[in-house]
């Protein structure tokens, strides 16, 4: 990805479906205001998509299994601890696969580094948490960051920790990151928090 493209990314709302004057990456159609993502789960890509396309995914009427619809769903949660997965980090994300395995990624400065989470340990978890039971494979995902005094446990759509990965990807400096780098995720999470609280 370009130093631009990653920009673009990074600058994007958390709130809401995106609002750039930008072409649906399946059919070309042009994309005034707001729009859907899609994710191509072969490549693990976050693609934007006109309203006809949306729907005709969301419908499961097109290549089902490659494209899935991304939904705006952002839940605030109290209580799953990351700690109970084996998580070494403070800051990240855990994806359930379409074969139902589960994916831990943390942000770092070369992008996700991923590693497959216990099935056993995510089983007792999510069994006491209805939310974690009910995240949509592949484009919902239980995002954490609990470090630096930050206490943030969201369920959200993956699009939302594509973001994440690339704002630390650009930002961080140094040994640990350094302090724009933190800034920029406390205003990614308070900007969470307002996208969740208005929905």
């Amino acid at each position: 990805m370009t130093a631009s493209a990653l920009g673009r990314v990074i600058g994007r709302p958390v709130a809401g479906r995106r609002r750039a004057a930008e072409p649906c990456e399946l059919c070309g159609e042009p994309l005034p205001g707001e729009h859907a993502h899609l994710l191509e789960e072969r490549k693990d890509l976050v693609l934007c998509a006109c309203r006809a396309c949306a729907l005709l995914f969301e419908q499961g009427e097109a290549g089902p299994g490659r494209f899935r619809l991304v939904p705006d769903r952002r839940l605030r949660l109290t209580g799953p601890s990351p700690s109970e997965l084996g998580v070494p980090v403070g800051l990240a994300f855990f994806v359930r696969r379409s074969d139902g395995t589960v994916v831990a990624c943390y942000p770092s400065p070369v992008g996700a580094t991923r590693w497959e989470v216990d099935a056993a340990a995510w089983e007792r978890l999510a069994g006491r948490y209805a939310e974690l039971e009910s995240m949509r494979p592949a484009v919902e995902a239980f995002l954490v960051a609990i470090v630096r005094g930050m206490d943030e446990r969201w369920l959200v759509p993956i699009d939302d920790c594509h973001r994440l990965v690339a704002l630390v990807r650009q930002e961080w400096t140094g040994m640990s990151g350094g302090p724009r780098l933190w800034e920029r995720i406390a205003t990614f999470f308070a900007e969470l928090d307002k996208a969740g609280s208005n929905r």
